[in-house]
């Protein structure tokens, strides 16, 4: 993801968040993932919000040209839910991406978050 690029991505999710009576505490990401904290509006469902996020984000990317390579979002997602309390340490988590990558994976991070939580997973759906 082109760094310049990102701030106006990000912003145009906050908009749709905005849009569907959702509050956006913290966004951020890195070249293949992002992540998005969120409260969403009891009227909508998680899958619902992902998908209305990568249609209208896949059409405004190519429209714009932000990042001429991006050809769409994968099908599959990852939505985890936690307590309210965790909220500030989540969100210290989400802005400092660009430092955690540098140690650790996307791949090895979401398996880990997986495995902690007690999901079970098999590899091939995953990736």
């Amino acid at each position: 993801m082109l760094k310049n690029g990102r701030q106006q991505l990000f912003n145009y999710i906050s908009g749709i968040l905005n849009n569907k009576k959702c509050h956006l505490y913290c966004i951020n990401g890195e070249v293949d993932h992002i992540h998005i904290l969120t409260h969403i509006h009891q009227s909508i469902a998680v899958s619902s919000m992902v998908k209305d996020i990568k249609i209208a984000t896949s059409i405004w990317i190519k429209d714009n040209k932000i990042f001429p390579h991006f050809i769409g979002w994968q099908e599959k997602y990852g939505a985890f839910t936690y307590s309210i309390k965790e909220k500030e340490n989540l969100i210290k988590y989400i802005e400092n991406q660009e430092e955690h990558h540098r140690k650790v994976s996307f791949t090895e991070e979401f398996i880990r978050i997986l495995e902690e939580n007690g999901v079970e997973f098999d590899l091939k759906y995953l990736f």
